[in-house]
């Protein structure tokens, strides 16, 4: 006797054919935009707008127009730095890895994930622009061949092997996304009547027909970029961490940095996915392609990695205390009993016992609860690069040069205006180009589609 395996849950709801999946997902690029799409753009627009203007003032002004000072000189643009490029991981995973283990759930979520994964490194530049105080001479990162002689870039510098990862994950991101994009953009070349419109399609789509070669190759080319990819998602968040454990800072100078980093950036990343996804998800109506199983999937692996991130926290008060170097130890006490605890607490509730809420069936199946907690966790892991940086910077080996660090206007400016960026662009990509993989979708929909799975239960030995 065999037993038999429950029937999955379908990934596509409702009696949905081919083409209504098709007129689905073009409806937000082919008709009118919805009022929540106005007022959102509106209100990024100029969240953006004001981030620009703090930006032209510190250029403007200096670096002086900062919170920054003797103690504590790099705080809030780094702090954001890692948080952006940290919220950038989870777009390359979705795609790259879940492609590379065959998982069909990431159809749905994976094109608004790179999308998120290229803008969120946009945003994260900025501040690499400009943390470095004279950005007009940012080229000199780069090994060029220069004006001044025999001048060449400091390959011991973490800050100089941040350069080289962070643009080669975007160029990768980057051509990724676009690749993906083709087939759809045919798709609506073909369906759009505007002359213009057409015109725009035609061009991004570079001639796709569709035909089986056409296919066999953009599955080859698909695959080749996930095997690059799925390293750089760990390289990448590596070196940022390596910012600090090449240095000699107590509380910085650690081993458990790298992994405890790229887990901390999945983590992030697929809270930040679940906040857009349930935006889109309600703007665009599309409840029957982003179900409740892929909200409850993503909330899973937040439980993984927010339970690893948990224990990181803890190895790293245990490594303090075990080493018996007192300076470590200061710097770990100073964190959860000093003038700032109240950010370490806040990034230990957010990060720690916020995902583990999940565990409950009901609440991670919930939307509003998946929602509110998607933005918890993005707050906390925020904190957590607030707590790494700042605290450890107030309080070094010389108490004579103890100090403390509260953000100017300009920082605060600078920060909401990359977040109205990002709301931009996404707004923006959302309405011009299909925001859930279509193509992909159908190769599910037999195997996954609602209609599909009743027929399956009803004649299970066919």
């Amino acid at each position: 006797m065999h037993a038999e395996s429950e029937i999955r849950r379908p990934l596509i709801l409702g009696q949905k054919s081919y083409r209504q999946i098709t007129d689905d997902i073009i409806a937000p690029i082919e008709g009118k935009a919805a009022r929540g799409w106005y007022t959102l753009t509106t209100i990024c627009a100029l969240a953006f707008l004001w981030g620009i203007c703090c930006l032209a003032y510190t250029i403007g002004v200096g670096i002086g127009s900062w919170g920054s000072n003797n103690g504590v000189d790099w705080a809030w643009d780094i702090t954001n730095f890692v948080w952006w490029i940290g919220i950038g991981h989870a777009g390359t995973l979705i795609s790259a890895v879940l492609l590379l283990f065959r998982q069909k759930w990431r159809m749905a979520i994976n094109r608004s994930a790179e999308a998120m994964t290229i803008f969120a490194v946009m945003c994260a530049a900025i501040f690499v622009l400009l943390h470095t105080g004279r950005p007009w001479l940012d080229y000199m990162l780069f090994p060029l061949p220069n004006q001044f002689g025999s001048l060449w870039p400091n390959f011991n510098s973490p800050l100089l092997w941040d350069v080289f990862a962070v643009s080669t994950y975007f160029t990768v991101s980057l051509v990724f996304w676009y690749i993906g994009l083709i087939p759809d953009f045919g798709m609506i070349r073909d369906r759009v009547i505007k002359p213009w419109q057409k015109k725009m399609y035609g061009l991004l789509s570079f001639g796709w027909g569709g035909s089986a070669r056409h296919w066999s190759r953009f599955e080859e080319v698909s695959l080749v970029l996930a095997g690059l990819s799925t390293p750089l998602v760990f390289s990448v968040h590596s070196i940022v961490s390596f910012d600090f454990a090449t240095s000699v800072v107590p509380g910085w100078h650690t081993t458990i940095f790298p992994p405890y980093f790229v887990a901390g950036a999945v983590f992030s990343g697929f809270a930040m996915v679940l906040t857009l996804m349930l935006v889109v998800r309600k703007i665009y109506k599309l409840e029957a392609y982003l179900t409740v199983k892929h909200i409850e999937y993503m909330n899973i692996v937040i439980i993984v990695t927010g339970s690893i991130v948990g224990v990181a926290y803890l190895t790293e008060l245990f490594v303090a205390w075990y080493s018996g170097v007192e300076w470590e130890q200061y710097a770990f006490l100073n964190r959860a009993t000093g003038p700032l605890a109240w950010s370490y607490w806040a990034m230990m509730t957010c990060n720690v016992i916020s995902p583990q809420l999940f565990w409950f069936k009901k609440i991670r199946t919930s939307i509003v609860a998946t929602f509110i907690l998607s933005i918890v966790v993005n707050i906390g892991m925020w904190f957590e690069r607030f707590v790494i940086i700042v605290t450890t910077l107030c309080r070094t080996y010389v108490p004579s040069s103890w100090n403390t660090y509260t953000p100017s206007f300009i920082d605060i400016g600078i920060f909401v205006g990359t977040i109205g960026m990002f709301g931009t662009f996404f707004l923006l990509f959302s309405r011009f180009f299909p925001v859930i993989a279509q193509a992909e979708l159908k190769t599910i929909l037999k195997a996954s589609g609602e209609s599909q799975k009743k027929e399956a239960a009803a004649h299970p030995h066919h």
